[in-house]
């Protein structure tokens, strides 16, 4: 019996000429790039949720005064 992780997700082709295959991949890099900036806010977000924030330009982090120098 056939499970859903049995059968590839998409069934490539097996014999390209090299300027097809280039063309298929300059096409999938293309794709990602378009998709890359269309969604580029929500990658961003995904991908920095466990970064702390950065600062807001302008503002400076001193130390505390009862903080040694070194």
């Amino acid at each position: 019996m056939l499970r859903p992780n049995d059968l590839p997700l998409i069934c490539l082709p097996t014999e390209l000429s090299d300027e097809t295959a280039a063309t298929l991949i300059e096409f999938l890099h293309e794709l990602t790039a378009a998709l890359e900036q269309h969604y580029f806010a929500q990658l961003r977000r995904y991908y920095h949720h466990d970064r702390p924030s950065e600062p807001e330009l302008g503002t400076s982090h001193l130390s505390e005064p009862d903080d040694p120098p070194f």
